[in-house]
This record gives C-alpha cells, structure tokens and sequence, in this order.
C-alpha cells in the first residue's frame, strides 16, 4: 500500500512537471538577421515578460521556403527579415498573418507599415551614395543621375541578386514608372566600374582603391568603419564624402528592417508581445545604438556615429506595397539590361 501511494506521488508529480512544460512562455523566431548584440535584445525581452525567445537564423529565402514547406505545422511565430523586398516574397508566399495594431500601429508611421498589418519596419538602413572626395568634384546628387554618362566607367554597386539593389528598383519603379527604370538600369551598367561583385563593404573599399570614384551602398557599412577596422576602409575612410539621395524630390530610400507573425504562429500572444516590444523605447534604442541603424519609431536618439552622416530627408512615398508590386518588373529589368 505504501508502494502504492508513492507511486501516485510520483505520477501526480510527473503530471505537475508536464503541465509546468505545457506552460512554459515561448515564442519561436524565424530571423534573417545575423547580429550577436541581438541577445541582448531578446534577453531582456526575456526579463520583461517572462517569455523565452526561441531563434532559428538563416537567409531569408530559406526561412520563406521553410515557414511555406511547414505550413500548419510550422512552430514559427514571428518572422523578422532586413529587406522589405524579402518581407513582400513571404507574402506572396502567404506564410505571414496580420498582427494587433494598437502598440504598433501608434509607434510606427503608416508608411513603414503594410496597410493590411501584414509586416512593419523596425528599423532603417539608408541606401545612399559615396563618393572619392579627391577624384569626384560634383558627385551625383539623386538615384537617377547615377545613369548619367558623365560618370561611365566610375560606379561600383552590388549585383541584382542583392535584395537591397531590388527594393531600390523596386522604389525606381513606383517614382518614375517602367521605361524611365529600364533606362535607369541599363545606365547603371553602362557607367560600371567592374562587374558587380561582393557586399557593400566591397563597394566602399573600391573607392579607397581608386577602382571605383562613386559607390552605392547601406549607411552603417560606413559607419563601421569609424567603429572598427575594417580593412581596406578605416585607414583611409575620411578620403570618402556621402550624398543623401533625391533631397529635393521624394527623398533618401530606406530598407527595412521588418518584422512579421507567422500564419500558424502556435503562441500568438507571446508572438504579438514580441512584436510590441519591438516598437518599444529599449529596442528602438537598441537597433539605433548596436548596428547604426535608423530606428522605425520617431523621437529615438542616434548614436555618435550615425548622427555623423546628418539630418536627411527619407522617401515617406513610396508605398510599401510596392516591394512586392513591383518584384517582378524590377528583376525583369535587370535581366533585360545584364546587370549581373
């Protein structure tokens, strides 16, 4: 009889350890970024809600294949990419839900966020242009004036395959329509300076070794360069001047950082918690202050070096559909017009 009851004991505590798993506060992230500060993010989104974060890495198209091969079974709940081009294919892949707007959609401004509450943007990457102070002296001052054949045989920028390099065409698209694009494109690779080839780090290093005068690139690429030594840039960094884009028109383009609820999100509370968080003064901070990048949510300080670069006016025009409008047209033009 004594055996008896320890062996209630025993199945009862089991029981008790089981249901304290079953309830256990997780949400599972599917992430295309590669950042280590990012933990401290989570962590203290951790300490906050008592939610553990569970993330997978990987490169956008693949998590996109995995949530869409998953479908239903899919333990994903929120879904964050660094391109809103990449964001529009996950979409298309209907493998996104929309979340709760109160939090989110009081931080963010409506045009970084999908007007169905599909995605939103977290934070910003600027697209501009650099330039060798020594070798330029009037540098082109819009996306369109980098096609003028005045600079021919002095561009350096990434292939087509970059997402960042499609969302900008993307955004070419919806400003000046598909012709005026396709001559744009077919500029671009006219006034290249070697084929297109590597990051964007790559494209900045070029102008230090006098391969390229012009270069197209993400703000903080530069950046790191005051923060680090990165080789082939730091030494020699001051040698480079910027342009904010398009200054006097619809303004600078902006990738985004994005995040997203994924369709058969299994905690969605904790998921929407998460995605609240991201609007939040910490994370805002955090994105601003750990990899240069603008934060999504007005009035949120800059750090040092990224208030270096100034104050500039961002395309709040371009609707975000138009990253996943415009997909299609922007790789046929590259394409068409062999930007590799």
């Amino acid at each position: 009889m004594h055996l008896t009851l320890l062996a209630r004991l025993a199945t009862a505590t089991g029981l008790i350890a089981v249901s304290s798993v079953a309830m256990a506060a997780e949400v599972n992230v599917y992430s295309s970024r590669h950042y280590d500060s990012d933990d401290a993010l989570y962590e203290e989104f951790t300490k906050e809600t008592g939610i553990t974060v569970n993330r997978i890495e990987g490169e956008a198209d693949e998590l996109i294949a995995r949530l869409k091969a998953e479908g239903d079974n899919s333990p994903a709940d929120v879904f964050i990419t660094v391109d809103a081009g990449r964001m529009a294919r996950a979409e298309e892949a209907g493998v996104l839900q929309p979340f709760k707007g109160d939090v989110i959609d009081h931080a963010v401004p409506s045009h970084l966020r999908h007007p169905d509450d599909l995605w939103f943007g977290v934070s910003q990457r600027a697209r501009i242009i650099f330039y060798s102070k020594d070798r330029v002296e009037n540098p082109p001052r819009t996306y369109e004036e980098l096609a003028d054949p005045k600079y021919e045989g002095q561009i350096c920028i990434r292939s087509s395959s970059n997402v960042y390099n499609q969302s900008l065409m993307a955004s070419i698209i919806e400003a000046d329509g598909v012709d005026a694009a396709r001559d744009w494109a077919k500029g671009i690779v006219a006034n290249l300076a070697r084929a297109p080839q590597g990051g964007d780090s790559d494209q900045l290093r070029g102008i230090v070794s006098g391969e390229c005068d012009i270069a197209v690139a993400n703000h903080y690429y530069f950046l790191r360069g005051f923060d680090s030594d990165v080789e082939g840039l730091s030494a020699d960094i001051g040698s480079i001047g910027w342009v904010w884009p398009n200054q006097s028109g619809r303004g600078a383009h902006l990738n985004l950082t994005a995040a997203a609820m994924a369709k058969a999100a299994p905690h969605p509370e904790e998921a929407q918690a998460l995605l609240d968080f991201l609007t939040g003064e910490f994370a805002q901070q955090h994105f601003a202050t750990q990899n240069n990048e603008y934060p999504a949510v007005p009035g949120i300080g800059l750090d040092e070096d990224t208030a270096r670069l100034g104050f500039f006016v961002p395309d709040t025009q371009t609707p975000t559909t138009a990253y996943s409008d415009n997909a299609k047209a922007a790789q046929e033009i590259f394409n068409e017009v062999n930007w590799q």
